[in-house]
């Protein structure tokens, strides 16, 4: 590690030949005027730039030979150019102007195309990219439903995802991929603009908070080869970026209120502006409804704020506030025989969730020279979550309602730091690229299980003193420490292939303060043993992941990637101290080791058509799991633990196809097709459990489908999309379905399918939508939950319907 410091720096200080500039300057061709703000790529080298205010671009280190350039700005048609760089070269252009109000369907086909030009570059911002499975969904290209986060259809793009339906509104998201838990998106680095927003990174890595999908720009995702920038994850990283402020207005109203069936209604309203130096954006999100089931009714209040202040041309420094407050109540699981007599039962009314969320973030970016740049983000969180109810493993039994309910309450107060250092150099006639950071992390999360109150309201406080022999209790703080260095660098070997190797040193500190109680019943239920146990722990442990990316862009259209990391996700012992009636857990449970491996291609024809397969493989190592195991010649337990080792291979396909742009010139008209397709494959390699070696791994469909359509013309819109999923197992011992069983928590997740229309038209400034989920009316459901909202089978939605207005101004 040492002597690849002292080369990566040492390279720095070189000065290489053949590398030149490349300006130019962006005229409108009717006036001869200077065009500002016009959109500058040059596409081979993922490179892009904006005009000044007269017009005038510049490209710096750029290597000699053919390279593309597209000129784009919305009131003017786009201009794409090949040029041949042997010197310092001077190109301008000349816009026409399109002398037409453009019509919704020829706006969205212009973003699509930009889009293409914008995925994930190679470097954006202070962060690597290059040779990494990534992908970008960008909320205006979607006609989907947005009011409710569906996230089947917002994440349709995004090959092999798993996703479970929450049937709130998009309250929280949960999706996982190539067999990793989708619960609350916990093996996901889930960030909100650059920044993380989960629970606790670390030791409790779930998020119960969303920014809701009205509000965002888009979402990247990037897999697994994300560990050595974002964390040690296997699953990668997801970052919301939320809207940006109006760079060309002092103030922009965004209004849409959508009402959808069982009484929901949503209200999402946004300012955004900007005034000399300073930028502002805004909102404020209510939700409220009910589910298809009894005793599921929801209320949300989510507010976000930004402001930006341009110190200079190379300096900006911002702060931001998110805030989620709501509350929900639960009507609990089902077993298999309960779903399919009436997936519309619920036997729980007692049941409640609550969350409160405050994020804080302050960051800062500078540019030090036209090769570096560096960032700065500080970001804390005050959040809790506080559930209550019943939630016994024998799902049929109906609640006692003279009995105490269950009452856990989680407090989480983290802060951290990560600063980011990105410079280009050249060497050897090719321009290299050094990304170096660091990152501090720490939290002081508290954690308390005991007897709620015996009521049906949402009362969240504890009554150890009325339920004093109450058998699950206990009390603990995590207080939890991470350090990490990461570094990457980009070696261009040639102005086609790059080698991207890159590396991760972490230090965590683990530590549980607290006790939890040991409560012993006779026959007849009377107390015979009721004693306290303390349980402290420490858990020190320090390692490096190492990586490497490879990339080959054969022409500006076509490239093949292929990248390589080592992955690490820690055990919680908050995962071990809360007691859940429906797990055994293993007290000497470790963490998770393993690798993650990608091979690709991808690119598009003409504009016309846009790919990206690849081959996947993820190799686990004590891969935590749950199996069902014998514990007396009449009874078996549900067992978390060390499973074993295990692997996840797959093939991933994603392809876009503009079928009308490839017959027709009217560009009136949108018509194109999508197919998403994950064939994935998995197994048990070793195991000390019984009826394990051989197994598939948990929450893996064979046949991950999700295809569709986008039409419209003018200023209408519309989408239609299927999605299939094949059948998926919940534990490590592979269980079928078992209908005589009296806990909808063991068994098989039976294939299921969906068909969703959504629609929009746009006048002015306003725009209707309205669209149909679920229109072939499957009964289906997608998880089985071992604790809340459950526990037990959780059914999804059927048919529903959903109608908005958006008024901009």
């Amino acid at each position: 590690m040492k002597y690849y410091f002292c080369f990566l720096f040492l390279i720095i200080s070189f000065t290489a030949k053949g590398q030149f500039t490349v300006s130019g300057m962006v005229r409108a061709e009717n006036t001869n005027l200077p065009i500002s703000e016009a959109e500058v790529y040059l596409t081979n080298l993922s490179k892009s730039t904006t005009t000044d205010s007269e017009g005038r671009f510049m490209f710096e280190d750029i290597p000699q030979g053919e390279h593309t350039i597209v000129v784009f700005n919305y009131e003017y048609e786009i201009v794409e150019q090949p040029i041949v760089v042997a010197a310092n070269t001077t190109v301008n252009f000349e816009l026409s102007l399109l002398g037409e109000t453009l019509s919704e369907v020829v706006i969205t086909k212009r973003k699509e195309r930009i889009f293409a030009l914008k995925q994930l570059r190679d470097v954006e911002g202070t962060a690597i990219y290059a040779g990494k499975k990534s992908e970008v969904v960008v909320m205006d290209n979607l006609t989907a439903n947005l009011a409710t986060g569906n996230a089947r259809q917002i994440y349709a793009q995004v090959v092999g995802l798993n996703i479970y339906e929450n049937n709130d509104a998009g309250l929280q998201l949960n999706i996982g991929g190539r067999g990793l838990n989708p619960n609350r998106t916990a093996n996901f680095n889930t960030r909100q603009n650059g920044y993380d927003i989960s629970a606790d990174v670390l030791g409790y890595p779930e998020s119960y908070y969303t920014p809701p999908a009205e509000a965002i720009e888009q979402i990247e995702v990037v897999r697994g080869a994300a560990s050595l920038q974002y964390g040690t994850q296997f699953g990668g990283l997801i970052n919301f970026k939320l809207k940006q402020p109006n760079p060309s207005k002092p103030i922009e109203w965004i209004s849409r209120q959508t009402i959808g069936s069982y009484d929901l209604f949503t209200s999402f309203n946004s300012l955004s502006g900007t005034v000399d130096n300073v930028s502002y954006y805004t909102y404020l999100n209510y939700k409220t409804g009910n589910d298809f089931r009894p005793n599921s009714q929801f209320d949300s209040y989510n507010a976000f704020g930004k402001i930006a202040y341009a110190i200079d041309d190379r300096t900006t420094v911002s702060g931001e506030f998110s805030y989620l407050n709501y509350l929900a109540q639960q009507p609990g699981g089902l077993t298999d025989s309960q779903f399919e007599e009436d997936p519309t039962f619920s036997n729980r009314t007692r049941n409640w969730f609550k969350v409160d969320w405050k994020l804080y973030a302050l960051l800062l970016e500078h540019e030090v020279s036209t090769k570096t740049e560096l960032s700065l983000n500080l970001f804390a969180l005050d959040a809790s979550r506080k559930s209550v109810g019943f939630r016994e493993n024998r799902v049929s039994q109906n609640d006692d309602l003279d009995a105490p309910r269950e009452l856990i309450v989680g407090n989480f107060r983290n802060w951290g730091a990560e600063g980011r250092f990105l410079t280009r150099y050249n060497l050897l006639d090719e321009e290299h690229t050094l990304l170096l950071g660091v990152k501090y992390y720490q939290s002081n999360n508290e954690e308390r299980q005991g007897p709620g109150t015996n009521g049906s309201d949402a009362d969240f406080s504890f009554a150890d003193d009325q339920y004093p022999n109450y058998p699950r209790q206990s009390n603990f703080t995590f207080p939890n420490l991470n350090l990490a260095f990461f570094g990457e660098n980009i070696f261009q070997l040639s102005d086609r292939f790059s080698v991207t190797p890159g590396f991760r040193v972490e230090y965590i500190k683990t530590e549980s303060e607290g006790f939890y109680k040991r409560i012993n019943f006779d026959n007849a239920g009377n107390p015979i043993l009721n004693e306290t146990i303390p349980d402290n722990r420490v858990f020190d442990r320090a390692f490096v992941l190492a990586g490497v990316g490879l990339s080959y862009k054969a022409n500006s259209s076509l490239e093949f990637y292929g990248n390589f990391s080592q992955n690490y996700r820690s055990v919680t012992f908050n995962d071990i101290r809360i007691t859940n009636p429906s797990l055994t857990v293993d007290p000497n449970i470790t963490d998770e080791k393993g690798y993650t491996a990608d091979l690709g291609v991808r690119g598009r024809f003409n504009r016309l058509v846009s790919y990206d397969v690849s081959a996947f493989f993820l190799s686990y190592e004590d891969r935590l799991g749950v199996i069902l195991r014998a514990v007396s010649d009449i009874q078996q337990e549900r067992f978390r633990g060390n499973i074993g080792d295990a692997v996840t291979y797959g093939l991933e396909s994603f392809i876009d196809w503009n079928v009308w742009n490839t017959f027709s010139e009217n560009r009136e008209v949108r018509f194109s097709v999508f197919s998403n397709v994950a064939l994935t494959d998995s197994e048990y390699t070793a195991s000390e459990e019984n009826n394990v070696t051989g197994n598939k791994v948990e929450f893996i469909p064979a046949i991950n489908l999700k295809t569709g359509i986008n039409f419209g013309y003018k200023d209408f819109l519309g989408s239609f999309q299927y999605t299939y999923l094949s059948k998926q197992f919940t534990d490590a011992t592979n269980s079928e379905r078992d209908f005589q069983s009296q806990s909808g928590i063991v068994g098989e997740i039976p294939a299921y399918d969906i068909l969703d229309a959504s629609f929009s038209y746009t006048y002015k400034w306003f725009r209707l939508e309205a669209g149909i989920n679920n229109l072939l009316d499957s009964s289906y459901f997608v998880r089985r939950a071992t604790g809340y909202p459950g526990p037990g089978i959780i059914p999804s939605q059927p048919r529903t319907y959903y109608a908005g207005i958006q008024f901009k101004l």
